[in-house]
């Protein structure tokens, strides 16, 4: 379901109202993996922010779900038939009324989903962190409507649901070890059988795993767990190491579900971090994997990975890749010690299939409805601040007193971006009636680490201003870092566009249907987005922002 539209409300004294005839975005794909071989595909299949990637195989159809935090809408759900190319045909959580992501940090919120399909009907498993706790949503078809949260008494995260062959349904996730902790990062997965008729979890839990694979060199967040019956043997697949550059992937194996599982001769089955950071297109923090069978017999594996242009840091956060998995001696592999995730690999055996365009798109909101992968902060609540019905053919959002840097829900929508380099563009018609007033383009990875260009009232006159916030010690609506006035003739339309390469960021304007862009600012410090600043767990967005004067903390 795409996001209803409703008539901007002005809130409190005549608000501005901001409108945006359009959003286009051009990315260039790495060169690297833009030279493409007959029979390959490129990573990551799903570009940009779409970490913890869970997947399902039903029929010749394949389903995919991803981590969303504290962005509205939730757990995005996307369809494929070639495993390469992905089409996203809804959002899991869609509605104020299946969960309230409140006040509540960008990284927060919504992690790891697991999906999985049972009978007629399919399954996510989910935790809200913050908002809940963990949760099972249903639904007869995956694009949607999916239930209401079915709350779950247990305790943890990235739960993950497997249905045995006699009925028997259990979820697998990571909680505390028993006992007290014996390190930071010391974790266990555990195993708890579920009613799925009553939603009920049994009283016992199993633990399955303590600490990792090898529990003498303190392995440290066990995480992730998916299970998966192939012939007589159960295999748990988890994450270790964290999400930052130790991540990997490990392997387990039992002759019940509930153990005892015994790790893999060859373990980490995913990992890069022996490789050297200097290598040509170094991909890092693998893992988080989830396994597919597909008709020719083969496996699969769906699992995140960063993309970094320096150390660490990336604009685009964890992303969706693919890679075959194989079997030696009945254990699962994805990549041998020391091999590198390359950008592009063999296609797996199946019909293509057409995808979401992801390089280049242009949204000139001429329907109803946001399109499904329209973001925004945390769950709407009370009026709407955004409408598509006022004139078709453009986005209004209300200039509201909510601040980019805020723990509410300002008036902003977005999307991912997607490649390290990257032009996005608007026109937007703003009047500011007071200093403080600005509607813009907004790149923003969290609350603490943004980037900003718009007309703005300022103390002396309207300008076109850049706006960055590069840590919770600076403003919650970030400081101005550029400015150009316009003049007491100040044009209603304006173009906006901003250029993302890796760590730097070209800024421009021009009156709207001018033919010569305005450059008001080059080799901008980009990297603030880069998702080190939040921990690695999102990404950076970015689209159409208004705020007025007295914005709130």
């Amino acid at each position: 379901m795409a996001l209803a539209t409703a008539p901007v409300a002005a809130q409190g004294a005549a608000a501005p109202v901001a409108r945006f005839d359009y959003v286009a975005y051009s990315g260039t794909p790495d060169a690297e993996s833009s030279a493409l071989k007959p029979g390959e595909f490129a990573n990551p299949v799903l570009p940009g922010f779409q970490p913890d990637p869970s997947i399902v195989r039903v029929g010749d159809d394949f389903y995919l779900v991803n981590s969303t935090f504290s962005w509205f809408p939730g757990l995005p759900v996307y369809h494929s038939r070639d495993l390469v190319h992905w089409r996203q045909v809804g959002n899991a959580i869609d509605r104020p009324g299946q969960l309230a992501i409140g006040k509540v940090g960008v990284t927060r919120g919504l992690f790891a989903p697991a999906i999985s399909h049972h009978g007629d009907r399919f399954y996510i498993v989910n935790t809200c962190i913050d908002c809940g706790g963990n949760f099972i949503i249903t639904a007869d078809d995956p694009a949607g409507p999916w239930s209401d949260p079915h709350w779950l008494e247990f305790g943890g995260i990235d739960p993950s649901l497997f249905v045995d062959d006699d009925g028997r349904a259990w979820i697998a996730y990571n909680d505390a070890p028993p006992g007290e902790p014996e390190y930071d990062g010391h974790r266990a997965l555990w195993i708890q059988q579920i009613d799925l008729a009553a939603m009920k979890m049994a009283t016992t839990r199993i633990l399955l795993v303590d600490k990792g694979v090898v529990a003498a060199d303190k392995p440290v967040w066990a995480e992730g767990p998916h299970i998966y019956k192939v012939g007589r043997f159960y295999y748990l697949t988890a994450a270790e190491g964290g999400t930052a550059d130790r991540h990997s992937q490990t392997i387990y194996r039992a002759e019940t579900v509930t153990g005892p599982y015994v790790a893999g001769p060859r373990n980490p089955i995913l990992t890069q971090r022996d490789l050297p950071e200097s290598r040509a297109w170094p991909v890092q923090a693998t893992g988080h994997a989830d396994f597919v069978q597909i008709a020719d017999g083969s496996w699969w594996a769906a699992f995140l990975a960063t993309r970094p242009y320096a150390g660490q840091q990336t604009n685009l956060g964890r992303e969706t890749f693919l890679l075959p998995v194989t079997w030696k001696a009945g254990w699962p592999e994805i990549l041998p010690p020391g091999a590198a995730v390359l950008p592009t690999a063999r296609r797996p055996a199946l019909p293509a299939f057409a995808g979401d365009s992801l390089d280049d798109w242009r949204d000139e909101f001429d329907d109803s409805r946001l399109a499904l992968d329209w973001l925004m902060l945390r769950t709407p609540r009370g009026r709407n601040w955004w409408s598509l019905s006022d004139q078709r053919g453009a986005l209004y959002l209300n200039a509201r007193p909510v601040a980019a840097g805020s723990l509410g829900q300002p008036s902003f929508v977005g999307k991912r971006l997607r490649h390290h380099d990257a032009v996005i563009e608007t026109s937007v018609v703003f009047a500011p009636q007071a200093v403080g007033d600005r509607a813009g383009l907004l790149a923003l990875t969290d609350e603490n680490h943004f980037l900003f260009l718009g007309r703005e009232r300022l103390a002396d006159g309207d300008a076109i201003v850049v706006r960055r916030r590069a840590g919770a010690g600076e403003p919650a609506d970030g400081v101005v870092t550029g400015r150009v006035a316009l003049g007491d003739k100040a044009p209603a339309a304006i173009d906006l566009q901003v250029r993302i390469r890796r760590d730097k960021a070209d800024l421009r304007w021009r009156v709207h249907g001018a033919a010569d862009w305005q450059q008001l600012a080059a080799g901008v410090d980009a990297s603030i987005l880069a998702t080190v600043g939040a921990g690695l767990f999102t990404g950076a967005v970015i689209g159409p922002h208004a705020a007025r004067a007295d914005t709130a903390p």
